[in-house]
């Protein structure tokens, strides 16, 4: 049975009380978890809400259809279902066609494929197909930006994710490619600001993941090698098959005159996966330097 909005105003508050009394270890690790269960049913109420109203506009049609139905008053009951959706729209919704979740999911993860093989552009055109089908999926705008943000398209990118964070101030993932963005600005404190954060809410575990591996870039900007190390073995222990780690690894450890970690790590990196681009660099990068070249300083 889904949870009310009262049922989960009493849960927030109790959380929030909760929080207020500085609760020792063992009690922080379960409401970390409430948190998240919290979320999770605040998201599937809004998606549920959502649909219902795309269901209520098909009784309009259905009306409309009915035989006899005086087209004025059919008209009429249209523009009042329209008037009241867009009045009750939360900002950032677009779109008059039904909700289509199912739909949309398979282009969100057509999109996200296509960023982890590194086409920004190919993942853009379905991020937006999926936006077509489910308006104001949180998900699918969020990829959106990333998609806008490897291109690069920063500022594109950032007017996205502030309508995600406009809807859900706490959305992991649309804060963890903020701070992406700020590190690609120099602005490290405002990164460090939005990536620490989702380390410590940990609230998605892909946000989590990308923001110890930007928070290490952050740290290799400034030149704060140990503690950038430190941020990307934290990523491949998260996320193994996150090849872009042994590749940042590698790098570290080369602007720390470690040459033979260097190798090892962009060894590491190659022998993962060949096929993959992260792996393909590292390979490309081990060459190379074994003829006798330098990693770029900058990406």
């Amino acid at each position: 049975m889904p949870h009310t909005g009262s049922d989960l105003q009493t849960r927030f508050d109790a959380i929030r009380d909760a929080l207020s009394a500085q609760p020792a270890p063992d009690e922080r690790d379960r409401l970390k978890e409430q948190i998240i269960a919290l979320f999770r049913d605040a998201d599937a109420k809004v998606s549920a809400a959502l649909t219902f109203k795309a269901n209520v506009k098909e009784l309009v049609e259905r009306w409309k259809s009915l035989d006899g139905a005086p087209a004025a008053a059919a008209s009429a009951a249209a523009a009042s279902a329209a008037a009241a959706s867009a009045a009750a729209a939360p900002t950032g919704f677009t779109g008059s066609g039904r909700i289509d979740h199912l739909g949309a999911s398979t282009f969100i993860e057509k999109g996200w494929s296509k960023l982890s093989l590194g086409d920004p552009v190919g993942a853009d055109v379905a991020l937006r197909r999926a936006l077509e089908l489910a308006p104001g999926s949180n998900e699918a705008e969020t990829l959106l930006g990333w998609a806008q943000m490897m291109q690069p398209q920063y500022d594109a990118a950032l007017a996205t994710f502030q309508r995600v964070l406009g809807r859900d101030p706490e959305y992991a993932l649309a804060h963890t490619n903020v701070g992406y963005i700020c590190l690609r600005r120099g602005l490290y404190g405002e990164a460090i600001e939005h990536l620490s954060r989702v380390i410590r809410l940990d609230l998605d575990r892909k946000a989590t993941l990308y923001a110890h591996l930007y928070l290490g870039m952050v740290y290799r900007e400034r030149e704060m090698y140990d503690d950038a190390e430190t941020f990307f073995r934290k990523a491949l222990e998260l996320g193994p098959n996150l090849l872009q780690s042994w590749y940042e690894l590698g790098r570290v450890h080369w602007f720390a005159d470690r040459r033979d970690q260097a190798l090892a790590a962009w060894r590491s990196g190659a022998e993962a996966n060949k096929f993959n681009p992260w792996g393909k660099r590292c390979a490309e990068l081990l060459g190379q330097v074994e003829q006798g070249g330098a990693p770029p300083r900058t990406d």
